[in-house]
């Protein structure tokens, strides 16, 4: 089983993506790198902030996701209208979960956060396997969404 080397992820995202404006851009570079770091990932993707309480999908990699998702509703939408990373060992025992696709067993959703502090939409990583998820990968995943959005200039 691979396990992300989160330094070397790191270093790698923020090459390919400096001095790119385009968030969408760096959205789908970030999505790309995510989802081939780690056979836990079975979907890793974006979903973007594209009116107020709503979520759309923005740059993934795996199978078809859902296309819109209101704050109310779900992971992600929690993700969103907290602001707060939402680590879930079992969809099944989240209440409201969306089920995109069947196969998810657990996911991990991180807000992503513009330069004015602003959620500006959702880094969401779905797994086929229970439990995928670990606190460190949120951390990681974090300081990556942070030095990738956050920036001002990024």
């Amino acid at each position: 089983m691979t396990r992300v080397d989160y330094p070397a992820l790191a270093a790698t995202v923020a090459s390919l993506v400096e001095g790119v404006p385009d968030d969408v851009a760096r959205m789908a570079t970030l999505a790309c790198e995510v989802f081939h770091a780690d056979d836990r990932f079975d979907w890793v993707g974006f979903y973007r902030v594209t009116a107020p309480q709503t979520l759309t999908i923005g740059p993934y990699q795996g199978g078809h996701g859902c296309l819109t998702i209101p704050f109310a509703r779900g992971v992600c939408g929690a993700a969103a209208r907290t602001g707060q990373v939402q680590l879930v060992p079992d969809v099944d025992a989240f209440p409201d979960h969306i089920a995109c696709a069947t196969s998810t067993r657990s996911e991990l959703v991180l807000p992503v956060f513009g330069p004015d502090r602003k959620v500006i939409g959702v880094f969401d990583l779905d797994s086929d396997k229970p439990d995928a998820f670990t606190d460190a990968d949120a951390t990681a995943l974090a300081a990556i969404l942070h030095d990738t959005f956050a920036q001002p200039g990024a």
